[in-house]
C-alpha cells in the first residue's frame, strides 16, 4: 500500500460505489470512468494493483479484476505486462476550448425575442424533494408498491431481444408500433366502448404532448376554445400558448353546463369521466346534451379521457367517443395513470384525416415515438398484465379513497367534498377563509403536500378549494395525515380571525 495521502484520497474518490444499489462492479466502473473524464485521474496515472484497490473500495480483488479489464477493452485504461494498468492518454473528455466572451452591448434581447411566451400561466409547482414527504397528497403519482415489476421487467427484456431491437430501433419516419396499436384497439379502447382502426390512432409522449399536437393543427388567434372552468390547466395553457382565447364553461353536478357560453366555442375541451379537478362525472343526458350542441353549432369536442378506467363505484359509462354519431370528438387518452407517468406513452383517436395531418406535426416535433417502451407495453397487455394491474388499482383507489372520505369527515367536519366514485383525487372545499399561502407554507413544513385549487381556476379563485390526491399515499398515513391538515386549517382559521379583529 502507499502512503497515506495516497490511500486518502483513492478512499474518497471511491466514496461513491459504497453507496446506493447497483451492482458493486457498476458502481466501481462509474466511480473510475466518472474520475478519468473529469481529469481527477490524469493520463499516463498508474492505477493501483488490484488487491490494493479491492482494500480501498471494500470489494473483492476478483470484482476489481474484471472492472479494469473491462475498462482496458474499452479504452478507458491501458494495461503494461508486469508494470499494471494505467489511465489511456487518448480519452475523450468533455474539455472545450474558452474563448473571449462577446461583448455586453452585442448581446442579443432574449426577453424581447421570447415575449410570446406567457408569464401569467398557472402550475401546480411542487417543492424540491416533496417526494419523500411523510404525507403526498398529490395526483397523479406513481405507487411503486402497485406496479407489477417483475412483469414489467421481463416485458422489457423481450422488447430488448434482437428481433425486436431490429424492428424498433429503425427510423420509422413517423410510423408507430403495429402491436401497441393492435392491443389498444382489441384489449383497451373497447372497454370505453370506442371501435377504431389503426389509420384512426395515433401515439404521443402523453396526453399533453396530445394536446399541443391538437392545439397545432387547431388553435389560431382568435379561435374559441371553451375549457371546463375549474379545469385543467396544462390544457389551457396550451391553447393559450396558441393565441387561441379561452372561454371558460362552468361545472355543475352533472359536468360541463349548457350555457349561453358554450354556443361561443369553435372547440369544446372537456374531461367527462372524471372531470379535472371536481371528479364529477359527466350524466349521459349532459354527454347527449352536449354532443348535440356540437352537431347544431358546428362544433368539435376534444375529450380527455386521462383517467379513463380507476371507476371503482357504479358502473362507468361509455366515453363520450363511443356515442359520436357524427365524428366530432377527437379523444385521447394514456397509459400514464395506470402504469407510470415516466414511460409517456399516451394515444389519440379521431378520423383518419385528422390523424394525418397530427403525424405531420409529431413528425415536425419528436420526429417519432421511442420505441421500446411501445413493444413493452403492447407485451404488458397482451399478457394480462395490465387488466390484473387495473383489477388491483380500482381495489386499492377504492379504499384510499374511502379513507380520506372518512378521515375529512371526523377530522375536518365543516369541509364539504363529494366522495369520489373513482380517480384517485378528491376535490374539497375548505370551510372560512383561511389564509391560503399560509395554509400551503405551514403544510410543507409538516411534509404534508397537496394539489392547491387557485391553477385549476380561470379566474379569481372564489371560494378557498384544495385537490387531495391518494394514488401514491400508503393507507396507513391518510388519517394522520387529514388530522395534520385539519389542525393546520383551523390554526389558519384562528389566525385570519384574530386579524379580522384587531382591524375593526
Amino acid at each position: 500500500m502507499q502512503c497515506d495521502e495516497h490511500e486518502l484520497m483513492w478512499r474518497q474518490l471511491l466514496s461513491s460505489p459504497a453507496q446506493g444499489g447497483t451492482l458493486l462492479q457498476a458502481r466501481l466502473r462509474t466511480a473510475l470512468v466518472g474520475a478519468i473524464l473529469d481529469g481527477r485521474l490524469p493520463p499516463g496515472l498508474k492505477l493501483p494493483s488490484g488487491r490494493d484497490l479491492a482494500v480501498l473500495a471494500g470489494v473483492s480483488r476478483n470484482t476489481v479484476v474484471l472492472v479494469y479489464e473491462r475498462l482496458v477493452s474499452d479504452g478507458y485504461l491501458e494495461a503494461r505486462a508486469r508494470d499494471g494498468f494505467y489511465v489511456c492518454s487518448a480519452i475523450d473528455r468533455a474539455d472545450v476550448a474558452h474563448v473571449g466572451g462577446a461583448q455586453a452591448s452585442g448581446r442579443p434581447d432574449w426577453q424581447a425575442r421570447t415575449a410570446r411566451l406567457q408569464e401569467s400561466f398557472r402550475w401546480l409547482d411542487r417543492p424540491s424533494g416533496w417526494e419523500k414527504f411523510r404525507y403526498p397528497f398529490v395526483y397523479g403519482q406513481f405507487d411503486p408498491s402497485l406496479f407489477p415489476l417483475a412483469h414489467w421487467r421481463e416485458c422489457s427484456r423481450r422488447a430488448l431481444e434482437v428481433a425486436a431491437v431490429e424492428h424498433w430501433a429503425q427510423d420509422s419516419t413517423g410510423g408507430d408500433a403495429a402491436a401497441l396499436v393492435d392491443q389498444l384497439i382489441r384489449r383497451v379502447l373497447p372497454r370505453r366502448g370506442i371501435a377504431a382502426t389503426p389509420d384512426q390512432i395515433l401515439l404521443t409522449l402523453g396526453t399533453q404532448h396530445g394536446l399541443y399536437l391538437l392545439a397545432d393543427l387547431f388553435a389560431r388567434e382568435g379561435t374559441r376554445i371553451g375549457v371546463e372552468d375549474p379545469g385543467y390547466m396544462d390544457a389551457r395553457n396550451i391553447f393559450a400558448h396558441r393565441r387561441a382565447q379561452i372561454v371558460p364553461l362552468p361545472v355543475d353536478a352533472q359536468g360541463v353546463a349548457c350555457t349561453p357560453a358554450l354556443a361561443e366555442c369553435d372547440y369544446v375541451y372537456c374531461t367527462p369521466s372524471h372531470q379535472c379537478p371536481t371528479g364529477v362525472t359527466m350524466s349521459t343526458e349532459r354527454r347527449l346534451a352536449l354532443l348535440d350542441h356540437a352537431t347544431r353549432h358546428d362544433q368539435i369536442i376534444i375529450e380527455d379521457d386521462y383517467d379513463p378506467e380507476t371507476q371503482y363505484l357504479g358502473q362507468p359509462l361509455p366515453a363520450l367517443k363511443a356515442i359520436d354519431k357524427s365524428d366530432r370528438v377527437i379523444y385521447l387518452s394514456s397509459l400514464s395513470k395506470l402504469l407510470s407517468p415516466g414511460l409517456r406513452i399516451g394515444y389519440i383517436v379521431a378520423p383518419a384525416s385528422v390523424i394525418e395531418r397530427l403525424r405531420v406535426i409529431r413528425r415536425l416535433m419528436v420526429r417519432q415515438v421511442p420505441g421500446n417502451n411501445q413493444i413493452a407495453a403492447a407485451l404488458f397487455i397482451e399478457h394480462g398484465h395490465y387488466d390484473r394491474l387495473l383489477t388491483q388499482t380500482r381495489q386499492t383507489l377504492g379504499v384510499r379513497a374511502g379513507a380520506v372520505g372518512d378521515a375529512l369527515r371526523r377530522h375536518l367536519p365543516d369541509a364539504c367534498f363529494e366522495p369520489p366514485r373513482g380517480g384517485s383525487a378528491l376535490w374539497l372545499r375548505l370551510p372560512g377563509h383561511p389564509d391560503l399561502a399560509a395554509l400551503r407554507a405551514a403544510a410543507i413544513a409538516e411534509k404534508l403536500i397537496y394539489d392547491p385549487g387557485e391553477p385549476f381556476f380561470h379566474g379569481a379563485m372564489t371560494q378557498p378549494h384544495l385537490r387531495l390526491g391518494f394514488s401514491s399515499i400508503p393507507l396507513e398515513r391518510i388519517e394522520p395525515g387529514v388530522q395534520t391538515l385539519a389542525r393546520l386549517v383551523r390554526q389558519c382559521m384562528r389566525r385570519a380571525g384574530a386579524r379580522a379583529t384587531m382591524q375593526t
